[in-house]
């Protein structure tokens, strides 16, 4: 493709994330898929271009409002050639010269605002904070609340591209033997620092290139992602649950780390990604997990199922503040119509729902990839406060090796101190001999 045509293509693109209420990841899959005349490089190319636009959403809006122009996919990409790459108007010009595949030629209008915008860069004094760090006004106090003075570093954090970890699935092979292949395919690869089976590779390599990911040798999986999985702690023989399992990215880790021995049952409200998951278990050689569709968090099945699991996961649906960096889009996806305040009630609705398949002397683990005291230390702070019969399991005690978390009692990640997507985990265990009384007040909250 020549760089007119990437720049219409990335302009297209950038029309179909806006126009769907989908995670841009997943238009921009099946945009591709519908295109595949394009090749890895050219694809890469649009890609690295639509995620810096998503990254100077706010910025470039700004710009554009402050010179009374409507913010559109086309004029945000405009105001990105000026302040960001530095282009003249004319340089622009013979880029958008109307032929085809090419963007359709500059109008009057737009020949003006980059006469404007010439010499300026993205930043600008007179933005409020929020706009200057692509902080949503939902989100802002929330994670002043969070971070305190340490607040513009961690939101520049999250404008940075996120690192490519992998998961090393140890039913297929070994963290050495991805570590060789990869060196070999000439790339730069080092174990992660904290992630027992995980690989950082500082390279942006086509994925299609990467045999073992065909395989299913590996997994691309955040390192705090790759962190929660480890705090399951799943053993071979175990029964264990995923309750908000998706498309199976945790479920993948729990069940290798049991050496596909054991039970595993992936369980979510969504068919289609419970049908996505079990074709990865599938093609990662895991045959001990069972896929089961729930009608809600109350469904029938986890009462018949009360008490028979020695770890259940709740990987709670949250606001996603954690994984910005990685999908820039989310922070402009209207947090505002579904509500912090409704999710941190839905949390807590599915951890006292799922905290029922807890044996005694077992352990419950909720995570969210959010970084929002709401939704975390306090989420926990509430169920522990109404179920006297478990207790929350130290750090140090149920991962020793975690010593980095920014919590003592609970794992706290955050791209800026942590280099790893924002995730929060907190262990509890359901005691074997329950406090006096413990029982009746959980059955009551568990049958109110």
């Amino acid at each position: 493709m020549t760089p007119a045509a990437r720049l219409q293509a990335t302009i297209d693109l950038m029309h179909e994330v806006d126009s769907v209420a989908r995670p841009a990841d997943a238009v921009v899959s099946a945009w591709f898929r519908a295109r595949r005349h394009i090749g890895d490089g050219d694809r890469g190319q649009i890609l690295e271009l639509l995620h810096a636009l998503l990254r100077h959403q706010a910025r470039l809006g700004w710009w554009l409002v402050r010179h009374g122009r409507k913010d559109t996919p086309r004029s945000r990409l405009l105001a990105w050639l000026a302040l960001k790459e530095a282009k003249t108007p004319d340089q622009v010009d013979r880029l958008f010269g109307g032929a085809k595949f090419a963007p359709a030629i500059l109008t009057d209008h737009e020949r003006a605002l980059l006469v404007k915008l010439q010499g300026c860069t993205i930043d600008h004094p007179g933005m409020p904070e929020e706009v200057r760090l692509e902080c949503p006004s939902w989100a802002a106090d929330p994670l002043r609340r969070r971070f305190g003075e340490a607040f513009a570093n961690e939101m520049a954090a999250l404008l940075t591209p996120a690192p490519l970890d992998l998961r090393v699935n140890p039913i297929k092979s070994t963290r050495d033997a991805v570590l060789g292949a990869l060196t070999d395919l000439g790339l730069r690869a080092e174990p992660s620092a904290m992630a027992p089976y995980g690989i950082r590779v500082h390279e942006r390599p086509s994925l299609a290139s990467l045999p073992m990911l065909k395989s299913s040798e590996v997994e691309i999986q955040d390192e705090g992602s790759q962190l929660v999985a480890v705090l399951v702690d799943a053993r071979p023989g175990d029964r264990v649950v995923d309750f908000c399992a998706g498309a199976g990215g945790k479920t993948l880790a729990i069940a290798a780390q049991m050496n596909n021995k054991g039970h595993v049952v992936a369980c979510d409200v969504m068919e289609g990604r419970l049908k996505r998951g079990a074709e990865r278990f599938r093609q990662a050689g895991l045959h001990n997990i069972q896929t089961r569709l729930l009608a809600n968090e109350t469904d029938r099945w986890v009462k018949r199922h009360k008490g028979g699991f020695d770890r259940v996961l709740v990987d709670a649906p949250c606001s996603g503040t954690g994984t910005w960096r990685r999908n820039p889009d989310a922070r402009w996806r209207a947090q505002e119509e579904q509500g912090l305040d409704n999710l941190v009630s839905l949390q807590a609705r599915i951890l006292a729902s799922a905290a029922r398949l807890v044996k005694p002397g077992g352990r419950l683990v909720y995570a969210t990839c959010s970084m929002l005291y709401e939704e975390n230390e306090e989420q926990v702070a509430a169920f522990l406060a109404v179920h006297p019969a478990f207790r929350a399991v130290p750090l140090n005690e149920a991962a020793p090796r975690l010593t980095n978390s920014a919590h003592p009692d609970y794992l706290s990640l955050t791209p800026a101190r942590h280099d790893t997507d924002g995730f929060f985990a907190a262990v509890m265990q359901r005691e074997a001999s329950p406090p006096p009384n413990a029982l009746a007040k959980d059955n009551k909250e568990q049958t109110a």
